[in-house]
């Protein structure tokens, strides 16, 4: 994958060091200065990109990036001022998110019920167009081409039977062992049917920040210990709340005479996350409280980040196509 076009001078300053080899103090300082000054760290473009591409060297870097950069102690100061703001953020985002002494499964599923987020899908389902279509896939691809990869992450901080449920949810994202199944490849093959450039990070330099702004939520918590039931808060969320959706976008699609060679992506998850539904809230998130309590209140925080973040690119897709305008930066690649 090539590195992404910057946006600001952050992203200026971490791709000329990437390509040198070396992340200089000039950009460590940059990186904290940017942070403190971004009035909107969830929508700004140079700071969720920067943070985006400290990510990538940790899936599957860039062309011309040497791999030993992935732990340079500089390039984990860099990334540590931005993942600060980005948390804040967060928090002012979601508000606070305290445990009670109900079931966490419980708590989950009233967490989901009380929010009051734009729909997407419903729009999608009734009135999106080909290009609309497009653009949404071009802002949802910066995770589905890496769909599972930032929670798996968690998996070995896991034990006992929270960690065995992740595994059977995360084994079905994989495709159950079948590589054409998997649900990156799905989505690819849905990209190129509505012909887009379906290669790995082909879109980076289309998507607005705030398709960065969820998959950075994501490899926050998956790669730290310190917010692993984050992580898995954030997945049951996305378990729980997607199976309805998926198959309003899968009517969309239909609406537009896409057929099931097309609309697999979806279908797939009509059918898998109603299973994970109760393996999520239960087995994984149930079982890893009832080990540790404390945990509560970061599960929750991960569900109501998802939540707020999925409403949160809603609103920057919708409004933008109501005023009449694109969502994205610029025109996507298309499928060659």
């Amino acid at each position: 994958m090539r590195l992404p076009e910057p946006r600001g001078p952050l992203t200026t300053a971490l791709r000329d060091d990437l390509l040198a080899g070396e992340v200089s103090a000039a950009a460590v300082e940059l990186a904290r200065a940017t942070a403190e000054a971004a009035a909107e760290p969830l929508l700004d473009e140079d700071l969720q990109l920067a943070l985006a591409v400290c990510y990538e060297l940790h899936y599957r870097g860039f062309d011309g990036v040497d791999d030993v950069l992935e732990w340079d102690p500089d390039m984990l100061t860099l990334r540590a001022h931005l993942e600060r703001r980005h948390l804040a953020a967060l928090r002012d985002l979601t508000g606070p998110t305290p445990a009670t002494g109900d079931p966490v499964d419980q708590q989950l599923t009233a967490l989901i019920a009380a929010d009051d987020g734009p729909s997407l899908s419903r729009y999608m389902a009734r009135h999106g167009t080909p290009e609309q279509w497009r653009e949404y896939l071009t802002l949802r691809s910066v995770y589905h081409l890496k769909e599972a990869d930032p929670h798996t992450f968690a998996i070995p901080r896991l034990s006992g039977r929270a960690k065995a449920a992740m595994v059977e949810i995360q084994a079905d994202e994989y495709g159950g062992g079948s590589a054409e199944r998997m649900h990156s490849e799905l989505f690819a093959g849905m990209m190129r049917d509505l012909g887009l450039d379906a290669g790995y990070g082909a879109l980076w330099d289309a998507a607005p920040a705030v398709a960065f702004t969820a998959v950075n939520t994501m490899s926050l918590f998956g790669l730290h210990r310190r917010w692993r039931a984050a992580a898995l808060g954030h997945l049951a969320c996305v378990e729980m709340t997607s199976s309805e959706p998926s198959r309003r976008y899968s009517s969309g699609l239909r609406r537009l005479g896409h057929g099931e060679g097309t609309t697999v992506f979806y279908d797939e998850h009509v059918e898998a996350d109603a299973v994970h539904e109760q393996i999520a809230a239960v087995d994984m998130c149930g079982s890893l409280v009832a080990e540790d309590r404390s945990l509560a209140d970061d599960v929750l925080f991960g569900a109501a980040c998802s939540l707020a973040l999925d409403g949160l690119a809603a609103g920057h897709l919708l409004g933008a196509w109501e005023a009449g305008r694109s969502a994205l930066r610029a025109e996507p690649a298309l499928a060659a």
